[in-house]
């Protein structure tokens, strides 16, 4: 079966700035509804000890390391974003389209964080209220959902082969493999003619 057709450079970066919306969007939503009715810093149960809300205000990364300079992940975090963004505007893969919308939403989420809330720009603290002790001891957001699945896709995608114009690079030993068997079958075939042109003796010499 054919493969489907790649999108359109355009098309793509819809789908990339669609979904990073949707992501920043419910990550804000629901860092709102952690700030208004989650007591700082108490356990609020949900699934007993398998999922909590836990809200904290973090200044680091992940277990809070790096806390003490704050500035370095709103830079970190720009960079990215603004990978992602360049890389959208060459896109043709609808998978690619879709990981790369959805990773940055995620970066945008806690971008958006680390620049608007307290204790200041550039130095905000990131909202945290997703707690599930049984897995890990880091307490995490939405954002961090989407930033952590989205690196595991991207490296899903390109063990896979899968480039960003829609292409597999198993695709480009295809056309050697049928270049060959062409080749070959044209030599054949002029084998055959050449054996048809030359005349076979059915009649004996007879002496002189």
């Amino acid at each position: 079966m054919p493969g489907r057709r790649p999108l359109s450079r355009s098309a793509a970066g819809i789908i990339v700035a669609i979904l990073a919306a949707l992501v920043l969007a419910a990550d804000q939503f629901v860092k709102h509804l952690t700030i208004e009715h989650l007591p700082l810093h108490e356990v609020v149960p949900v699934l007993g000890d398998f999922l909590q809300l836990y809200y904290i205000r973090n200044s680091g990364a992940a277990f809070s390391l790096g806390s003490e300079v704050t500035w370095i992940f709103t830079i970190a975090l720009t960079v990215v974003a603004g990978i992602i963004i360049w890389k959208a505007f060459g896109l043709r893969s609808r998978l690619w389209a879709v990981v790369l919308g959805l990773l940055l939403g995620g970066v945008l989420g806690n971008l958006t964080d680390r620049l608007l809330r307290e204790p200041g720009f550039a130095v905000g603290h990131v909202v945290d209220m997703i707690s599930m002790p049984w897995m890990m001891p880091a307490i995490f957001n939405v954002a961090d959902i989407f930033i952590v699945g989205g690196m595991i896709a991207v490296a899903l995608l390109v063990v896979l082969g899968l480039r960003f114009d829609g292409t597999r690079e198993k695709d480009d030993v295809a056309p050697d493999a049928d270049t060959d068997a062409d080749s070959t079958a044209d030599a054949e075939a002029v084998a055959d003619v050449d054996k048809s042109e030359v005349p076979v003796d059915t009649e004996p010499e007879q002496a002189t």
